[in-house]
């Protein structure tokens, strides 16, 4: 009997871990260079992961705020949250109806980061965000193409892009979406690199999380719109929920996946 339920919770698991995996791409692991990097640091280390295909949708996280109460707008612990967060619903249940399809904003690094732990997922660290933003429609590394660093730098100019709707913009190299052009994105560590003196000096990781000041050994001069967006994390702390931040989840590649059956 006992084998036999471990042998359904694995089918449960493994069943809910293919469901999740058809709404998220996988990108393979890999090398790449930073822009900014904390003294001999050179290249990152990406290891194979999965990211959601679409940012989070104001349906996605309508549904997490009616399971999870405690993320409602009018509980939310402050701590976790600025009067800002999710100020534009209807009440604590009901985003805008003509926002459903929309990536969501007004939510604070906390509430993003508890919707993804609530999908058995997590947010995606800076170096994976970057690595997979990096790629353009029919290359893994883009960076050296002028001309979509220019389609990346003019997204980045078009007014209130937080209104477009999630997925309709063709797929990158791994057939993730709508990375530029849209809203910036929560990732787990989104200003660790940008440190204070002060945090550097007494060993608070979680100080680098959320306040910090000036940048360290920018890396890549030329990359202006990785330059906005490391500009635009230094600039925020955890609580904020601002109209133009959205988020997406990520998710680890399971060693199993890559092991060949003899």
């Amino acid at each position: 009997m006992k084998t036999f339920m471990m042998a359904v919770l694995a089918f449960l698991v493994v069943t809910n871990t293919t469901a999740q995996e058809k709404s998220m791409a996988l990108v393979d692991g890999g090398n790449y260079t930073p822009l900014y990097g904390v003294g001999e640091q050179a290249d990152a280390e990406v290891l194979e992961f999965y990211l959601d295909i679409n940012p989070v949708s104001y349906s996605d996280f309508q549904l997490f705020v009616q399971q999870n109460p405690e993320w409602q707008k009018s509980k939310v612990k402050k701590i976790f949250a600025d009067s800002r967060y999710l100020s534009n619903w209807e009440n604590d249940t009901q985003a805008p109806t003509d926002l459903l399809d929309k990536p969501v904003t007004m939510i604070s690094w906390f509430a993003a980061k508890a919707y993804c732990e609530c999908q058995g997922k997590r947010l995606p660290t800076v170096d994976e965000w970057e690595f997979a933003a990096m790629a353009s429609a029919s290359k893994k590394d883009a960076r050296e193409d002028s001309l979509y660093n220019v389609s990346i730098l003019r997204s980045y100019e078009q007014p209130k892009t937080y209104l477009k709707t999630v997925g309709l913009s063709p797929a990158n190299y791994w057939g993730i979406k709508d990375l530029h052009g849209m809203v910036w994105e929560w990732t787990q560590d989104f200003n660790s690199i940008i440190l204070t003196g002060e945090s550097r000096n007494n060993g608070n990781t979680d100080a680098g999380l959320f306040c910090a000041a000036g940048a360290i050994g920018a890396k890549d001069m030329m990359n202006y719109a990785a330059f906005m967006r490391y500009a635009m994390r230094s600039s925020i702390k955890a609580n904020y929920a601002i109209t133009t931040i959205g988020f997406r989840c990520a998710k680890d590649a399971l060693p199993q996946k890559h092991i060949t059956s003899k």
